[in-house]
C-alpha cells in the first residue's frame, strides 16, 4: 500500500512538474520573441547610412579628425 501511494505520488509531481515546465518554456519564448521585436524597433529607428537626413542633421566634423592614432609603449 505504501508502495502505491508513493507511484502515485510521484506520479502525480511528475505531472505537475511538466506542466510547469511548459508553461515556464511559454513564457520564455515569448519573452524571447518580445526582445526580437524591441532590437528589430531599435534597428530600424536609426538612420541609414548615406541618406539625406542622416547626413545633414549631423554637423560637419573637423578634417583633421581620424588623421592620427595615438600609441603609447
Amino acid at each position: 500500500m505504501d508502495l502505491t501511494g508513493n507511484l502515485t505520488s510521484l506520479a502525480t509531481h511528475m505531472a505537475q512538474t511538466r506542466q510547469q515546465q511548459t508553461a515556464e518554456l511559454a513564457v520564455l519564448k515569448k519573452a524571447i520573441d518580445q526582445q526580437a521585436s524591441n532590437a528589430l524597433a531599435l534597428l530600424e529607428a536609426l538612420p541609414q547610412v548615406g541618406s539625406s537626413a542622416a547626413v545633414s542633421s549631423a554637423p560637419p566634423l573637423p578634417s583633421n579628425l581620424g588623421q592620427n592614432i595615438n600609441v603609447v609603449v
